[in-house]
């Protein structure tokens, strides 16, 4: 049987906290990858504790893509990372390695795998004309009428998502469609440079060992600086929550808490902190689960199993050849 070549580039992705990161790195050192960031967070220089970014001794081990490119003023979208990403795949092969993109920023992958239609670009106007309406109603009440227009968007986003109920009432007044018409219906698009093949998902047997993990990563988040960095964020006066940058996880609740409290938070506040921190990344964790599934010929890996990496590192085997 004839040997086939090794894909020109491989996915790693999972929900947050699922060991992605430890399991890029055990492959770096096996074999000639470059790691691309598939992660909306890392994109943003000065967003390092929060966003759980690869130390600079990590990033010694193995070249990282698309990790500080951008100001948090500015925004990065599905199709600037469609573009970014086709290119730093032909870069790499032609320097003789492999595409490892890690992350779980499940619409990137979505956009990578089966394509994205045109739809409107933002448009300033319309969207102060929607946040005037948000700060009058909230939120919740825009989450409804969203799902008069768009009932499917609307299922599948919590009602206080600010940023995606935006974007989603914003194409519908820009276009007169609802956003998820522009879904193509794609299972595949082939000039994608990844195929759903070759995508690895490590996803938790029990949700209860993934949200353990969360619980561990926000507290060690909290004991590494990241309410520092979150005032440095704030210091410079020109970011808010209206951006994507400080709608991350985990910004956008530091954020609100010193909003209302000042920036030095006291123990009670800092606890109401770890409880909203967790449980809206509990909540992301649930999303990607969602958006995983529905890729349905991915390899499913079962992070939480005493031999995941072991496994992880067979379906690279199996992908790439033997180790070097």
């Amino acid at each position: 049987m004839p040997v086939l070549p090794a894909p020109r580039c491989i996915g790693l992705a999972g929900p947050t906290a699922s060991g992605k990161s430890a399991a890029s790195l055990a492959i770096a050192q096996r074999w000639p990858v470059e790691i691309i960031s598939v992660d909306s967070a890392l994109v943003y220089r000065g967003m390092d504790i929060g966003s759980a970014k690869p130390t600079a001794a990590e990033r010694a081990v193995v070249p990282h893509h698309l990790i500080d490119i951008l100001d948090p003023l500015q925004s990065y979208s599905a199709a600037d990372f469609v573009r970014d990403t086709t290119r730093l795949v032909d870069e790499i092969h032609a320097r003789g390695r492999t595409a490892l993109l890690v992350g779980g920023t499940m619409l990137y992958f979505k956009a990578l795998l089966v394509g994205l239609d045109e739809m409107p670009q933002a448009d300033a106007v319309i969207r102060e004309r929607i946040d005037a309406r948000a700060r009058d109603l909230g939120w919740p009440a825009l989450h409804a009428e969203l799902a008069q227009i768009d009932p499917p968007t609307a299922a599948r986003l919590p009602p206080n998502d600010a940023q995606r109920i935006q974007r989603a009432l914003e194409v519908f007044e820009a276009s007169g469609r609802p956003i998820s018409s522009f879904q193509t219906g794609r299972t595949h698009n082939p000039a994608s440079p990844l195929a759903p093949e070759h995508l690895v998902s490590l996803e938790p047997q029990d949700r209860a060992w993934l949200h353990a993990r969360i619980t561990q990563r926000f507290d060690d988040m909290l004991a590494a600086g990241f309410l520092d960095e979150v005032r440095r964020l704030r210091a410079r006066g020109d970011l808010s929550t209206e951006l994507p940058s400080m709608r991350c996880v985990g910004y956008r609740q530091a954020w609100d808490l010193m909003d209302a409290h000042g920036e030095t938070l006291a123990p009670g506040q800092l606890d109401d902190l770890r409880a909203l921190g967790t449980a809206a990344t509990r909540q992301l964790g649930k999303r990607q689960l969602t958006w995983l599934r529905s890729m349905p010929q991915r390899q499913v890996i079962a992070c939480d199993a005493p031999d995941a990496l072991a496994h992880v590192l067979r379906s690279a085997e199996h992908l790439l050849g033997t180790p070097i």
